[in-house]
């Protein structure tokens, strides 16, 4: 049997509520939408590369945004330095959208799974004011992580959006 990504309902989103809440429900949301237009797809179909010239799958997005979850709440946010990336190096910047295979698809949606769920982990009970120190060494909030990685979704749902309709012709918000 073919394995195919699960269905995901999405969240409500969130109107009212305290800071912390708002922001990790807000990037919730973010997450749920990106594995939403996901949903349903053979290791195959998350594989096609659709847009002219680029790399650019779905599969790749999902390997790079569980490096991206992995880097900024573990590594900088966590203070877990020196955890290795798990779908790139330094010999190869592109490993992420490049090296994923139809076989290999269940087994990257899993790594983003723990990652969002370790990123959820080492923010849980925070507060937004909690700092570190950002790969510049500048200081952060985590505030900023998360209005950063609120971002980084939409940016990339937005890609995913694209992608998606020319696999199967489904949109969505």
């Amino acid at each position: 049997m073919t394995w195919t990504t699960p269905e995901v309902q999405r969240p409500e989103r969130v109107s009212v509520a305290e800071e912390s809440k708002a922001l990790a429900a807000s990037l919730d949301f973010q997450r749920a939408t990106f594995l939403y237009k996901c949903g349903g797809l053979t290791g195959e179909q998350l594989m096609l590369r659709p847009v002219g010239r680029s790399t650019l799958s779905l599969l790749g997005l999902a390997r790079h945004l569980a490096d991206v979850e992995r880097w900024w709440f573990r590594n900088h946010f966590g203070g877990e330095k020196g955890l290795p990336w798990v779908f790139f190096t330094e010999d190869n910047l592109e490993g992420d959208f490049d090296d994923g295979t139809a076989e290999s698809a269940q087994g990257d949606f899993e790594v983003l799974h723990r990652e969002i769920a370790a990123a959820r982990a080492v923010t849980e009970g925070r507060s937004p004011d909690d700092t570190f120190s950002r790969p510049n060494g500048e200081l952060a909030d985590l505030r900023w992580l998360f209005l950063y990685m609120i971002e980084e979704y939409a940016r990339h749902n937005g890609h995913a959006d694209l992608v998606r309709e020319h696999i199967d012709g489904r949109t969505g918000d």
